[in-house]
């Protein structure tokens, strides 16, 4: 029997991406395994991989801790790594977050 832990806190983001869905070309969707990227998980490897902000002051804007984000990140770079090297599409949706704006 699983043990419930605390609840997840939702996570702030700036904007959802635009763009939710990438699959290896040439390959039917049919034929495809997707891995699921939550959206939280996309604006942890955003900020810390595309603004090159350290992990404290991401979890900052995030709202959350940097062990929460360690967290966060660690799964998301996981689950990109997976689907890179097995050919398996990356789908970003759902999540437990909110919108924020930047200035926080």
């Amino acid at each position: 029997m699983k043990i419930p832990g605390r609840p997840k806190c939702p996570r702030r983001i700036e904007n959802a991406p635009e763009v939710t869905y990438f699959k290896p070309r040439g390959v039917p969707m049919s034929e495809l395994e997707v891995i699921s990227l939550v959206i939280e998980e996309f604006e942890a490897l955003r900020l810390v991989d595309m603004e090159g902000l350290q992990q404290e002051e991401a979890a900052q804007i995030m709202g959350i801790s940097r062990r929460a984000f360690w967290k966060d990140i660690q799964n998301a770079r996981a689950k990109v790594a997976l689907a890179l090297a097995t050919g398996k599409a990356i789908e970003i949706k759902g999540g437990n977050y909110v919108r924020s704006s930047k200035e926080i």
